[in-house]
């Protein structure tokens, strides 16, 4: 963490990913990515009632989510989804919210620690935060099986909600020793939010 000087707290500032630093839902568009429309389509299409009962909070949000990831990648060789990962950044640069982008430089460049906080999936949230300069990734992390094939799992709790206060406290504990920043979107970062010391709702966004 860097210092502005010795009067002033350390500052830590935690991007959520989908719908802040994207315009859009990283999740399916890397589905889409790999496996093509039709069969993005097709899966969506099994999996609408679980969908539909976490839409309702019927059914829980890491659950429905999970259930998703393993229709499309259980079996899947971790090498194979590490390149569609790295290879999908380009991709994911495309749907960058620009805005977003020149706030998260403007933090690096006054030399913020700067951090994502996402529920999206570690593998292809890092390769596009790498080329953005961010180095913290805090993700939703996937099991794999000795033999290096993914069994469809998570290996950590879908980094939502509560999760992601969780997550951010384990690598930043000392809560009162930093100032934080904290841009999201959606409810799923309404925990987050109520934590920092400055939020920003990114569809009410001001720069700051």
């Amino acid at each position: 963490m860097i210092k502005n000087d010795q009067q002033k707290k350390d500052i830590v500032v935690a991007f959520d990913f989908d719908g802040t630093l994207t315009t859009t839902d990283t999740l399916i568009e890397f589905i889409r990515f790999t496996h093509g429309l039709r069969r993005l389509l097709w899966g969506l299409l099994t999996n609408a009632h679980l969908l539909l009962m976490m839409k309702l909070g019927l059914y829980p949000n890491w659950k429905a989510k999970e259930k998703v990831f393993t229709h499309f990648y259980r079996g899947t060789a971790y090498k194979q989804f590490t390149l569609w990962g790295r290879d999908f950044a380009d991709v994911a640069e495309t749907m960058l919210n620009k805005q977003m982008v020149d706030t998260l430089k403007r933090h690096l460049a006054e030399e913020h620690t700067v951090c994502v906080i996402t529920a999206s999936i570690k593998e292809w949230v890092q390769p596009i935060c790498n080329r953005l300069g961010i180095n913290i990734i805090l993700a939703t992390r996937i099991e794999v099986s000795p033999n290096g094939i993914l069994t469809g799992h998570f290996l950590t709790p879908n980094c939502h909600g509560t999760q992601k206060v969780t997550r951010l406290l384990e690598v930043f504990p000392q809560r009162q020793s930093y100032k934080l920043y904290v841009y999201g979107d959606s409810s799923g970062d309404n925990e987050l939010l109520a934590l920092a010391d400055t939020g920003f709702r990114v569809n009410h966004y001001k720069s700051y």
